[in-house]
């Protein structure tokens, strides 16, 4: 096992990372609507001859449920009072007929003095009475906390985090627990901060990697830690007691600067995305063990991209992924995630659809939300929102666009995210050196209040890292 010292600057917390939800009884006249759509699809599942297939459905279904029952009853994925966007609608997306949709810009939050390269919500924070947070990182250096609070329910920058990282910070990603904070930078470090009382402190500095780390990202139970660099690996870090990290595997395999890495959000696998135009599976028996193995690698020559790799999400149920690249396009992937849960073996990842015409530059950001609605980000300074189609005649899964926000940021959009609480709830970074937030609401008058300008942007022609 491959062991690396980082400096320890606290001690020892006990942290809590999975998230309980309490039992709630729907009292929504919608129930009775909800009912009827699951009955229908009980009805559908039964006549289904594929037992797999049905497997798959039934669990979409359950997790749809809970979904379903939380938002109705108000928690806790409903919009907190405390939400800008508690006025709108948060019942999923395929309750609605198709019609208008629009991003409305909540506020601009300004204070970086250079690109805004990452964000995070923290998945703690919006929720019973809890004030939503998310974490932005940039070029200046700096790591900056915003939290909306107040009467005006605006936001402000809460925290400044300085001085730890010599050069631009690239990467931010708060564990489950929501109370550490990953980042990631070009001067090849990982610092881990822990938020003590309100006051962030960075209690550990991984090093190791070669040159420029370019993303980080925990696992589910936010024992292991994974970061990726220029120097094209993936290194793997088990969290110690004492808030000492141990980096049990280097993952050796990309040939060229991997861009992100990201865990399954139901199992330790772990995806990495790359320069080298390639998506690439890690898979190990034991996640604490050095027996890790690439056991996929997704390449142009089986429907991947053909072009660098820039971000990738996953659905809820954690059966799709998305990817974006410099190819100007978002793919869609699925994959038998049952049967790696029940412990039969790894199941591939299979292409279902290019999505294609819709950004004509780099794509540099993608972010699945909990409702299934795809945000993606690029160097045209637009946002787009893409749902799955419920057209019949179309033979298989295919996805169609909700919306386009034209000129979203005065420059290129690098991050987009959806509040993990907060329903419709979008964060974009920019290279204008803002972070936006904004709304996704339905235009109809019964259900949304009159909308908001857009800003002017102008383009950005500067090559990305």
């Amino acid at each position: 096992m491959l062991t690396y010292k980082v400096s320890q600057q606290s001690e020892e917390k006990n942290v809590k990372s999975k998230n309980e939800l309490t039992n709630h009884t729907p009292n929504s006249s919608l129930t009775p609507y909800v009912c009827e759509r699951v009955t229908n699809k009980v009805i559908n599942l039964n006549s289904s001859r594929t037992s797999t297939a049905t497997a798959i459905s039934l669990t979409s279904l359950v997790l749809q449920l809970q979904l379903y029952i939380c938002i109705l009853s108000g928690d806790p994925y409903q919009s907190s009072s405390s939400s800008s966007s508690s006025s709108s609608s948060t019942l999923p997306m395929e309750f609605f007929d198709d019609g208008d949709y629009e991003l409305r810009e909540i506020q601009k939050l300004e204070g970086h003095t250079d690109r805004v390269w990452c964000l995070s919500w923290n998945p703690k924070t919006g929720i019973n009475g809890v004030p939503p947070i998310i974490a932005s990182c940039s070029g200046d250096k700096t790591i900056r906390i915003w939290e909306q609070s107040g009467p005006s329910q605006s936001w402000r920058c809460k925290a400044v985090l300085e001085e730890t990282h010599t050069r631009t910070v690239r990467s931010c990603a708060w564990s489950l627990c929501g109370k550490f904070l990953a980042t990631g930078s070009f001067d090849a470090t990982t610092a881990i901060w822990e938020n003590i009382g309100g006051d962030y402190e960075c209690v550990s500095t991984l090093e190791g990697h070669e040159n420029e780390v370019k993303s980080v990202s925990w696992n589910e139970c936010g024992n292991m830690l994974a970061t990726c660099s220029r120097d094209k690996s993936v290194w793997i870090w088990e969290v110690l007691p004492g808030n000492e990290f141990e980096c049990v595997t280097v993952l050796q395999g990309h040939t060229q600067d991997v861009k992100m890495v990201q865990w399954h959000p139901r199992m330790d696998i772990v995806f990495s995305c790359s320069y080298d135009n390639t998506i690439k599976v890690w898979w190990s028996e034991d996640a604490e063990s050095e027996n890790w193995e690439c056991c996929q690698t997704i390449g142009e020559s089986n429907n991947g991209h053909s072009s660098t790799v820039w971000a990738l999400s996953f659905n809820v149920e954690g059966d799709k992924m998305v990817s974006c690249s410099d190819d100007l396009t978002l793919k869609i992937w699925e994959a038998n995630t049952l049967r790696m849960e029940s412990g039969d073996g790894y199941a591939p990842w299979s292409h279902v659809c290019t999505l294609s015409g819709y950004h004509d530059r780099t794509i540099f950001s993608v972010h699945w939300s909990r409702e299934g609605i795809i945000a993606s980000g690029a160097a045209d300074d637009a946002i787009r929102l893409f749902v799955e189609s419920k057209d019949d005649s179309i033979d298989g899964p295919s996805y169609k666009m909700l919306l386009k926000k034209e000129k979203a940021h005065d420059m290129d959009v690098n991050s987009v995210q959806w509040n993990p609480v907060v329903h419709r709830l979008l964060a974009s970074g920019s290279d204008d050196g803002t972070i936006k937030i904004w709304e996704l609401a339905s235009t109809s008058t019964e259900m949304t209040e009159a909308s908001t300008e857009s800003m002017e942007s102008t383009a950005s022609t500067e090559k990305k890292a």
